[in-house]
């Protein structure tokens, strides 16, 4: 109940992190979602990765667009910035806060209809520019708020809830990223934390712009048989292709498997990503043959999670690209921020 606040009342034995913080600070407002909808559980791994992390909640910036994905950032971590944007605009917003203070951690949540149909150009130019963010897709196929219709990401042949079946071709959030260039690009499930939180650790911590596609039910429009995307469908065509190990710079590295191979990706923290090769032919590192992997099991029916793609190449990360300041704008001095028309008349001359 929306109008209910959370308890404030903590056991004293709940473990805390480096900060001496437990998960219960990292929490939100009480959620308003339906009962077991599927972004409820990305607000959990949202909270433990952030915990595991030992981020201090005024360090993290949290934005959204607008749809139920839109909740999200209210349930998680109530003492960082936010900003709620208007309906797929949150890109643009997220771009402006990163170039004013990259000092800052970024986290955008989003959804389906938000992110691939109204704000579909402003992800693109977001992956483009290589925005320095964690940028999450809530996938349900549907449009939850105006009572169910599909999506742009609903597959074809999917069944809507009263009977209709989708015949438009769906946009594949992971084929479109990989496409487009980005960096760091992820696919999970809602109900699979423990592969979900690593993968939400080592996005928060890449250098440039972090794509997570998480697969996650609409409990009320789109979790019938018919449906592509509900608990039962995803459950039974679920593909690790690559299983993630998010490693802290201060914990000693030690890798345990019992088959296939593993690869450490050192991030520029000095935390590192271990990726557990499922088949030993794939290579995460492989733009063009992680593209076609993807749209092969695609093909079948199946939804290949895990740690898709990395490039750990920061020439083209947003700052190095925009030679932003690397002091916080809110930290310069008036005149440095407005050295007079001389100073402008001169850059302006530049273009002469």
């Amino acid at each position: 109940m929306s109008f209910i606040n959370k308890p404030k009342v903590a056991h004293p034995s709940l473990p805390t992190n480096a900060l001496g913080m437990t998960r219960r600070q990292y929490e939100g407002t009480m959620s308003t979602l339906c009962a077991g909808c599927g972004h409820d559980s990305v607000t959990a791994a949202i909270i433990e990765a952030c915990w595991g992390l030992d981020l201090r909640p005024e360090q993290l910036v949290k934005l959204s667009g607008i749809g139920c994905s839109s909740k999200t950032t209210s349930y998680f971590v109530s003492g960082a910035h936010g900003f709620n944007s208007v309906h797929g605009r949150m890109p643009s917003i997220a771009s402006g806060a990163n170039a004013a203070n990259r000092e800052l951690t970024y986290v955008g949540v989003s959804g389906d209809g938000d992110s691939l149909s109204i704000g579909l150009g402003q992800l693109a130019h977001a992956i483009r520019r290589n925005v320095n963010m964690l940028y999450m897709i809530e996938n349900n196929g549907v449009y939850g708020l105006t009572k169910g219709q599909f999506s742009a990401s609903a597959d074809i042949g999917t069944k809507a809830k009263k009977g209709e079946v989708n015949q438009s071709p769906p946009i594949d959030p992971v084929l479109l990223a990989l496409s487009l260039g980005a960096t760091f690009v992820a696919r999970s499930f809602s109900g699979d934390k423990a592969q979900l939180v690593p993968l939400i650790q080592a996005g928060m911590r890449h250098r440039g712009f972090a794509l997570i596609d998480v697969l996650s039910p609409c409990v009320t429009f789109n979790d019938h048989e018919g449906s592509t995307k509900s608990y039962t469908f995803t459950r039974e065509h679920y593909h690790a292709a690559i299983e993630a190990d998010y490693v802290p710079p201060a914990q000693e590295i030690s890798v345990d498997y019992p088959e296939g191979e593993a690869l450490p990706v050192q991030l520029h923290d000095g935390s590192r990503v271990v990726l557990h090769k499922l088949g030993a032919s794939y290579d995460p590192t492989d733009r063009s043959a992680a593209y076609a992997f993807i749209e092969q099991k695609l093909k079948q029916n199946e939804y290949v999670t895990g740690l898709i793609h990395i490039n750990e190449d920061v020439s083209h990360e947003f700052h190095n690209l925009n030679k932003t300041s690397s002091v916080p704008l809110n930290h310069l001095p008036y005149e440095k921020l407005s050295p007079g028309s001389a100073a402008l008349e001169k850059l302006l001359g530049r273009y002469r």
